[in-house]
């Protein structure tokens, strides 16, 4: 069993319980998936920069990245609907486990100047958006072999229903948030 499912059971299960009065051990909140998302607007003029960015995020997540498409056409942009314009890897179970322990322990350590992330980047309904500057910060990426600097957004969504239980719930896992 990876590490923070087993520290998620036998830890902040109880300490969530106590603090929230739940009844049930079901009402916990819990993670339930991780989103990573790459925006390419490139893409619309060049599709090697879709290909090099799914390659990316593949290494990045160990799972096979979908190609997102436009949802409508804008002429300002050049873009037509159903043009691919980024892509995206939902992660779920063992696979969301090692990507989040990855990311706390070793990635995020990794950014100069870093001091916590943000506590304003909820949306109200228990999910939490974090979003990245660039993808070298993660170790599987070899400098050499980036086509052109990406920011991503990583968005963990979760069971909770306000922000506090959320923050509390990713704030167990080790999230480094700002003080």
């Amino acid at each position: 069993m990876n590490r923070l499912k087993e520290k998620y059971l036998n830890e902040i299960v109880p300490s969530l319980r106590e603090k929230y009065n739940y009844k049930s051990i079901m009402e916990v909140p819990k993670l339930d998936k991780i989103v990573v998302n790459i925006g390419v607007g490139d893409a619309a003029h060049n599709s090697k920069m879709l290909e090099a960015s799914m390659r990316d995020l593949e290494v990045i997540t160990g799972q096979k990245p979908i190609a997102t498409t436009a949802k409508k056409a804008i002429a300002g942009f050049k873009l037509r609907e159903g043009q691919a314009i980024g892509c995206k890897v939902t992660l779920r179970g063992e696979n969301m486990y090692n990507f989040l322990d990855k990311l706390i322990s070793i990635t995020l350590p990794r950014v100069r100047d870093f001091r916590g992330i943000s506590n304003k980047s909820f949306d109200g309904r228990g999910n939490y958006t974090l979003g990245l500057t660039e993808q070298l910060i993660f170790s599987e990426i070899e400098y050499d072999d980036v086509v052109k600097v990406r920011g991503m957004d990583i968005v963990f969504v979760t069971t909770a229903h306000t922000n506090e239980e959320a923050h509390d719930l990713l704030k167990g896992f080790g999230m480094p948030f700002k003080k």
